[in-house]
């Protein structure tokens, strides 16, 4: 852990320290734009958080895979996927969840999943710390009252939160005009 966090201070460093186009494509890329736009928009998501989250789970690696058996850009777990075909919030005779190693995909099914953890959830941390740790563990948190971050019980979680609003605030400041538009 002690690594990791040095790691991560020490590209925060370079990251605000390095030219704005370095920065950009060396630490914080954005690839899929225009399907993250659309699948953002439409599930009323945050465009920034999906590039924060595909970041922190796979570095925009489409070929990631757990330990735990989470799949592609979004580290989605297979059961997920299938839950949320179940559900009805993707159309599976188009978006087929056996394939998360897709992009397009893998995305559709983040993108949705993200949008029904924001319907069910309070805020945007309650739906980061869920998206790591379930719903139902951010529920149990829940009643513990006040802030979500001084409630989780998992330091996986508590890093994990911290990672993606990390992320989130430097592709927020990094692309501030072009994923914004599709989102409301």
């Amino acid at each position: 852990m002690a690594l990791a966090c040095a790691l991560t201070f020490a590209v925060d460093y370079a990251a605000d320290a390095a030219p704005r186009s370095i920065v950009r494509s060396w630490f914080y890329p954005v690839h899929h734009a225009s399907l993250i736009k659309e699948t953002s928009s439409r599930q009323n998501v945050d465009p920034y958080l999906v590039c924060a989250i595909i970041k922190c789970e796979s570095n925009w690696n489409s070929a990631a895979s757990s330990s735990a058996g989470a799949v592609g850009l979004m580290q989605l777990m297979p059961s997920t996927a299938k839950e949320i075909a179940r559900l009805g919030l993707v159309d599976s005779s188009r978006y087929d969840y056996n394939r998360l190693t897709d992009p397009t995909t893998n995305i559709v099914y983040g993108v949705a999943y993200l949008g029904y953890l924001k319907r069910n959830l309070g805020n945007q941390d309650e739906v980061i710390a869920a998206y790591n740790a379930g719903i139902g563990s951010v529920s149990g948190w829940q009643s513990g009252g006040g802030d979500i971050s001084s409630n989780i019980v998992y330091a996986e979680t508590s890093a994990y939160l911290a990672h993606v609003n990390d992320a989130y605030r430097h592709y927020r400041e990094l692309y501030p005009d072009e994923l914004v538009d599709s989102y409301s």
